[in-house]
């Protein structure tokens, strides 16, 4: 396993918790839409956390300067381990500035989605490795630079026709109830064949996840975060 595995949960599930061996993630945390600052900011949390803030809530002229004390308070007040920027709005010129503003101004590790990771010295958040693509080839584009990455149990039926192939991903409500295993690839797969198309399909068990994290701290990832509503009781 990587060095550091979170389980992000929400507000409630902190208080239903049974207390899991992985550390804390605190998913809840965003942009306020109504007023300066930040909304939905716990006031514990374990030592060891990881503190997620999400862009779920355009920035919209947030000022840096007062989300930074914000967290900072949080961050250092509950010895957290660090921060997640979760931001899944490409292209923003703010966020990207308040994602150079928090890695710059906080004393701790601050983990920043791939899409604003550029030109930034700090650890980048990637999505969770696809089924049909080897970890190695997956991380290969972010070699040198530390990685956290997203543990799901994710997967993904290809299509394939005379004209081509095509992929869609699937929910784990949508896995197949039995197939066979891939080692290299950490997953399991089912083939059917069609009159004019074959179907593959890819998806990750708990033990396929399992076996993919042990390769993902071998090669060099040192931390990992999942739902806690899918891996709780991983």
């Amino acid at each position: 396993m990587a060095k550091c595995t979170f389980l992000a949960m929400t507000a409630g599930e902190f208080e239903e918790a049974p207390g899991p061996e992985s550390r804390s993630a605190w998913m809840a945390c965003q942009f306020s839409p109504w007023n300066q600052g930040l909304s939905n900011l716990p006031r514990t949390l374990p030592q060891g956390s990881l503190v997620i803030l999400n862009d779920q809530s355009p920035i919209c002229g947030h000022d840096s300067s007062r989300i930074l004390r914000q967290l900072k308070e949080l961050l250092e007040g509950n010895r957290c381990y660090g921060l997640l920027l979760d931001f899944e709005r490409p292209g923003q010129e703010e966020a990207a500035a308040m994602a150079a503003a928090l890695v710059e101004g906080l004393p701790c590790p601050v983990g920043v989605s791939a899409a604003y990771a550029d030109g930034l010295s700090t650890p980048v958040f990637l999505p969770p490795a696809p089924p049909d693509t080897p970890l190695g080839e997956y991380l290969a584009p972010w070699a040198g630079r530390e990685i956290w990455l997203e543990a799901a149990l994710n997967g993904c039926r290809i299509t394939l026709t005379e004209q081509g192939a095509e992929t869609e991903p699937l929910d784990a409500g949508d896995f197949p109830t039995e197939g066979f295993r891939d080692e290299a690839l950490h997953c399991s797969y089912r083939i059917v064949r069609g009159d004019s198309d074959a179907q593959f399909t890819l998806w990750r068990s708990r033990e396929d996840l399992w076996e993919l994290l042990d390769e993902a701290a071998a090669l060099g990832v040192t931390a990992t975060i999942g739902l806690y509503q899918e891996l709780g009781c991983f």
